[in-house]
Parts: C-alpha cells; structure tokens; sequence
C-alpha cells in the first residue's frame, strides 16, 4: 500500500518537508517560507500533520543509517610522544 496515495502533493515535497523539519528542528512556518520560496504553496497546518503522519515511519526505517558510527566498531586511543630534534 502506497502511504502518499490520494495527498495533494508528491511524494518527493512531502519527505523533504518532513526530513528538514526532523533534521533542522525549524517551525513549521519557516519551513512554509522555505517551501514557498521554491514554489511550493503549502500551509504550516499542512506540514504539521505530514510530520505527524510520516515522521515516525522514517526514522523506523533510518535508524540503521543514523547510528553512531562508533557503536559499529570501537576504536581506542592510546597517547604517544615522539621527539624531534630533542624536544
């Protein structure tokens, strides 16, 4: 089944609002700004439930990418001194 099927705007516009909005933490009337500004007529209320829609199955399916690239495989540091010239 098609979660986007039957909305008023592609799919596309809807996943950037809702990424920008997850990533950057703007309110939802900066990002109608910015959405206007490339054309895209939306209303904050708009956003608002496409957030709340859409936002929770993303980061279900992005938290694999998300991870701390540390938890994957851990390194560890030990200090070393080298000198030059006798310093």
């Amino acid at each position: 089944m098609n979660p986007f099927k039957g909305r008023h705007f592609q799919r596309d516009i809807i996943l950037w609002a809702v990424r920008w909005y997850c990533k950057y933490g703007i309110s939802y009337r900066e990002l109608q700004e910015m959405l206007a500004e490339r054309g895209v007529n939306v209303d904050h209320s708009t956003i608002y439930r496409w957030v709340q829609r859409y936002a929770p199955e993303m980061e279900k399916r992005l938290r694999w990418y998300w991870r701390n690239p540390s938890d994957l495989c851990p390194w560890h540091m030990d200090e070393t001194y080298v000198k030059v010239n006798g310093r």
